[in-house]
């Protein structure tokens, strides 16, 4: 019995009809860098999910790290966005948009004209490359170090970006601050070689999240607006540190004041990282006080497990929703699961998109 996952769920000022979160995944699919017809339709399929959080998109054109990710900064992306809202809203779903700045894990050559690779500190990258369209993996260049002026521009893009969200019909945005993007970069001393009052100690590390985070919950309320965070995380070249429990309890403390309305913790085990201690989960969810969703390898039942001995309110799915649009009657079933084709997560076009059969299509 899944008595707890299918439960109803109360997140702040929207209510989810179950406690099933369907996570941030980047799928690649927005030529252009626009939501388009093909991104209204893997999103309507998938509204049987209490909650959707959409794949990482940018709030900035400076954000823009991968070849065909999503933003969320002009005219024609609202638009986009639009289209992908109603259609979640009209099968009776719930949807925030997730911004993912990329900062450092970016090149060039995918980001439009005019745009930097920015970053915190100047840190090479030296494992990771960057796939850009018609050139293959390529190295990742030397971010240049944000001046001031720079982070003050960023902090607002956030906040610009979260009300365009509104306007284009999200119930609320998720700020990514995990897996070694741009405010992870700011809170990780392994990225963040700064002198000034954004960097040194884990008070100043934190400050370009508490300012984006503040400037985003003024612009469109507390209640719309989680954050993603990965303590231990190795994406993207990040790594421990030695103060990395107290930074992510005075995180936790930090936005429990500013009032977000959940922190979804990554924990990315089961992809063959190093575990997140049970211990700083706990301290997160005592620190924070209120909604957290856990994510990482969950199945249908430890889910439930984890639900229920009160590790946290909402769980949330990845790979198993990008194969299975119909997650959820298929857990309320005990229907197996289509298996996920990792040659197509980030390919152009349909296939391994909008393909996976549904139960009823594959009956």
């Amino acid at each position: 019995m899944l008595d707890h996952l299918l439960s109803e769920y109360q997140l702040g000022a929207t209510s989810l009809k179950n406690r099933v979160v369907m996570a941030p995944l980047t799928r690649s699919r927005a030529e252009g860098n626009v939501p388009n017809d093909l991104m209204v339709q893997y999103y309507r399929n998938r509204a049987n999910a209490g909650l959707i959080i959409t794949e990482g998109t940018s709030p900035s054109f400076n954000g823009l790290g991968y070849p065909r990710i999503p933003g969320n900064f002009s005219v024609e992306q609202m638009e986009g966005w639009k289209k992908v809202t109603d259609a979640v809203h009209a099968e009776g779903g719930k949807i925030f948009l997730q911004l993912m700045h990329c900062g450092r894990v970016a090149h060039p050559d995918n980001l439009p004209a005019g745009g930097r690779v920015l970053a915190p500190s100047a840190v090479k990258m030296t494992e990771t490359k960057m796939y850009v369209d018609g050139k293959g993996q390529l190295d990742i260049p030397l971010a240049q170090e944000m001046t001031l002026d720079d982070i003050t521009f960023a902090v607002k893009e956030y906040a610009m970006s979260s009300k365009v969200a509104i306007d284009a019909g999200f119930d609320g945005v998720e700020l990514h601050a995990a897996n070694g993007y741009l405010m992870e970069q700011f809170l990780s001393p392994v990225t963040n070689k700064r002198d000034d009052q954004f960097g040194g100690s884990i008070e100043n590390r934190l400050r370009f999240l508490r300012d984006a985070a503040e400037a985003t919950v003024a612009a469109i309320g507390a209640d719309r607006v989680g954050m993603r965070i990965s303590p231990y995380g190795y994406f993207n070249e990040m790594g421990a540190f030695d103060d990395v429990d107290e930074t992510f309890v005075a995180l936790a403390k930090t936005m429990k004041e500013v009032g977000l309305v959940y922190l979804h913790i990554v924990d990315h085990e089961a992809m063959g990282t190093p575990a997140v201690p049970a211990s700083i989960k706990q301290k997160i969810r005592e620190t924070f006080g209120k909604t957290i969703i856990l994510s990482g390898g969950y199945d249908a039942h430890r889910a439930e497990d984890d639900l229920k001995a009160g590790k946290g309110e909402l769980v949330a799915f990845g790979r198993s929703y990008i194969a299975n649009p119909d997650l959820v009657q298929r857990f309320e079933q005990g229907a197996e699961l289509n298996i996920p084709d990792a040659d197509t997560f980030y390919t152009p076009g349909p296939e391994g998109y909008i393909t996976y059969p549904t139960l009823a299509e594959t009956v």
